[in-house]
């Protein structure tokens, strides 16, 4: 059985994924990386690579996305499969970085519970935003990365560089999956990042925003499922 190695996004732990380990368990030991450590994305992939089997499929959630295409620049020998989830190739543009320190600041100063709540709330479908049993999962995630967590997270997001230029070099089974609701990465960069990477297969969740495996856990399973039997 081929190791799994899942890369959570901004803000989230090993829960971000808690459907989806139980459904992948079955085709191979599953391992949810550790993104509370490193400055910059390079930095993220070469300590999730120090603990990673010699070789393994890997998915990238949102910012695990960033960090799971800066592993396929540094050891692209070592994955056999790329799933990359709510994420895109782009790197920031100076508005989008400027909003994100905008965002850290107010953390800073203003009560963290709060501001997580009302910035999450924003990121799910419409039919979500009131399930509370989705808003608590996110705030306990949140909280555990806590203020710092958020701080350097969001520098390495900002220091990315563009991967546009690399996904062509993808030789690897590469599922790419989206919500078709999500506002904070529009389906259409899915499409380019999939068309770009050769063979890719692209897969739009119905009645989704953002948090793809938690919104939508049973359609999310299913593609990764399908992905890593392939």
């Amino acid at each position: 059985m081929t190791p799994i190695v899942l890369i959570p996004g901004l803000l989230c732990t090993a829960e971000v994924f808690a459907p989806q380990v139980a459904a992948l368990w079955p085709h191979g030991p599953v391992t949810v990386a550790n993104t509370l450590t490193g400055e910059t994305m390079a930095d993220m992939a070469a300590a999730i690579l120090a603990e990673a089997p010699p070789r393994f499929a890997l998915a990238g959630l949102s910012m695990g996305g960033y960090v799971a295409l800066e592993i396929m620049r540094q050891a692209p020998e070592r994955v056999v499969k790329l799933a990359l989830i709510s994420t895109q190739a782009l790197p920031d543009t100076p508005e989008q970085s400027e909003q994100r320190r905008t965002f850290v600041a107010l953390a800073r100063k203003a009560k963290f519970a709060t501001v997580l709540r009302h910035a999450m709330s924003t990121m799910h479908h419409p039919d979500r935003r009131d399930d509370a049993d989705l808003a608590a999962v996110n705030l306990r995630m949140g909280l555990t990365v806590g203020v710092e967590g958020l701080a350097r997270q969001t520098a390495a997001i900002i220091g990315r560089p563009d991967s546009r230029p690399t996904l062509p070099a993808i030789r690897v089974p590469t599922l790419v999956l989206v919500g078709d609701s999500d506002p904070l990465m529009p389906p259409q960069r899915s499409h380019d990042m999939a068309a770009a990477i050769p063979g890719a297969r692209l897969v739009v969740v119905p009645q989704c925003g953002h948090a793809t495996t938690l919104e939508q856990p049973a359609a999310v399973n299913q593609a990764l499922v399908e992905w890593i039997k392939d």
